[in-house]
């Protein structure tokens, strides 16, 4: 699969690389991407909720009344669930939310929002460059050439580049990543998936180990 390099201008270079077909134009896995997903996103929960049960609140331990005679159902203890400020029954109690998955599936997770995304002709190829200092404007102006400013973007860059993502940072439905930190829900997530042609040696190597 040939696509056109773009530069920051928006104009085509003459140049073409050729997209991988194991990492774009395979068979996607519905499974595998569920899976990361959901690993994703359950690693970004932090596991503090906790609220207090009957034995955690402190509140009288004086029975309320008789026990019979009363007309109503037995209570010794204002600490129960059934009263108001009383603790909670089965409340949430802090855990983890992290699970294991295997690398393969990871990996053909990503080579499936890929494929997904190049069939949609939703992935842009742009050639390498970098910014003299942090500058919003400079971030903007990319987007508006590449006729990008209303869609969710993920820049993908070979490596490193602090310019570029201060620039990116306060704008909205705009990231950048590092080939290295490619993942399955930002590629999925954004509208259109731009990869630096530095960046496809990178994912061509973490894909196809």
């Amino acid at each position: 699969m040939q696509v056109e390099v773009k530069n920051i201008s928006g104009k085509t270079t003459g140049k073409k690389v050729e997209l991988a077909d194991a990492i774009f134009a395979a068979e996607p896995n519905d499974h595998c991407i569920y899976l990361d997903v959901k690993q994703f996103l359950a690693n970004q929960r932090q596991g503090t909720h906790k609220s207090k049960e009957r034995a955690e609140i402190s509140r009288t331990t004086k029975k309320l009344k008789r026990q019979k005679g009363t007309g109503g159902a037995r209570a010794g203890s204002m600490k129960s669930p059934l009263f108001v400020g009383g603790g909670r029954a089965f409340g949430p109690r802090p855990r983890d939310y992290s699970f294991k998955l295997n690398k393969k599936v990871k990996r053909l997770a990503r080579v499936s929002a890929l494929s997904y995304k190049a069939k949609e002709n939703a992935i842009m190829v742009l050639e390498d460059f970098s910014f003299d200092a942090p500058k919003t404007a400079k971030y903007a102006e990319l987007l508006k050439n590449l006729a990008l400013t209303d869609k969710k973007t993920l820049l993908v860059l070979g490596e490193s580049n602090k310019n570029v993502y201060l620039s990116s940072r306060n704008l909205e439905r705009t990231k950048v990543v590092v080939a290295s930190d490619l993942n399955t829900y930002d590629i999925l997530n954004a509208t259109n998936v731009v990869l630096a042609e530095s960046s496809l040696k990178q994912i061509e190597t973490i894909l196809t180990k």
